[in-house]
């Protein structure tokens, strides 16, 4: 499936009005307000349908987005939430969307049970928009808080400075695209120097001593520094590629194969990964 990652940003907002305005049609279709509005019912139909369709689309295109997204310092946890609440939005929609289907074949064969399957449509809408408004809110968190916007506007400090984060990470990878090492590392340091303490800024410290340093060997001095406690299955899954990857820019081909070999053992879903940069070390 290509990635649709950046088709995001447009898609939510199809899910957005698509559902809002096909729950608000299902409520108004259960008063009796005329034949002139009987065209509630199908038009409830069809746009909650729609827009259940357009929620699992939003779903895939926001994972195929939050892998860069959530490689800036510190922004994980609010992409986890956004993405959770859009997961149960897509999830509750689709219950919705099975008991409008319900209702359709009810129609004909059983016209006394579509009043009871309207309101249930009506009521499990509702808890949906709930969660629909929940992941749009704080979609617009990961928009202006962390990525600029309000942030700029706002003056908040935190806000600005999770921008300043942001730009110096984008920066910084821009740079070792282009080949200005230099100023990669240069950037590295800006951030290390704001954020000290945070794990995630010092793995990025230890891969820049690799790739825009050629010191493998303090990365490895500076690997060995970090304690991943055993659950952390995320960190211990970095520590090893950045592990394997020192050893190989230091030479020592013998023991990153270990690494990685030993990795694979030990994380199963990394073996793409791991086979790759294998091949390339052959």
């Amino acid at each position: 499936m290509p990635d649709i990652g950046s088709l995001h940003p447009q898609v939510v907002h199809f899910v957005i009005a698509l559902l809002i305005v096909g729950v608000l049609a299902r409520i108004l279709s259960l008063f009796p307000l005329g034949p002139r509005w009987s065209f509630l019912n199908g038009m409830a139909v069809v746009l909650i349908l729609l827009g259940t369709g357009a929620s699992v689309v939003a779903v895939q295109s926001g994972l195929d987005a939050h892998e860069k997204v959530e490689s800036i310092p510190g922004v994980r946890q609010a992409v986890n939430v956004h993405q959770d609440y859009g997961e149960d939005t897509r999830d509750i929609f689709l219950v919705v969307s099975a008991i409008e289907i319900v209702m359709l074949f009810a129609a004909t064969r059983k016209p006394g049970l579509t009043t009871g399957l309207r309101a249930l449509s009506a009521v499990v809408g509702i808890v949906g928009g709930v969660y629909l408004y929940e992941a749009g809110d704080h979609g617009g968190d990961l928009v202006y808080a962390y990525g600029g916007g309000v942030g700029v506007r706002s003056g908040d400090t935190t806000d600005v400075r999770r921008v300043l984060v942001a730009g110096l990470y984008d920066n910084l990878q821009v740079a070792r695209r282009t080949g200005n090492h230099e100023q990669a590392a240069r950037l590295t340091d800006q951030l290390q120097s704001m954020l000290p303490n945070d794990t995630s800024v010092r793995m990025l410290r230890i891969q820049s001593l690799v790739r825009d340093r050629n010191d493998a060997r303090g990365a490895l001095a500076a690997l060995d520094s970090i304690t991943v406690q055993p659950a952390n299955q995320r960190l211990r899954y970095q520590k090893a590629l950045l592990q394997a990857e020192a050893f190989d820019s230091a030479g020592m081909r013998d023991s990153a194969r270990a690494v990685l070999t030993q990795l694979k053992k030990d994380v199963p879903q990394a073996a793409r990964r791991v086979d790759a940069m294998l091949r390339q070390m052959r």
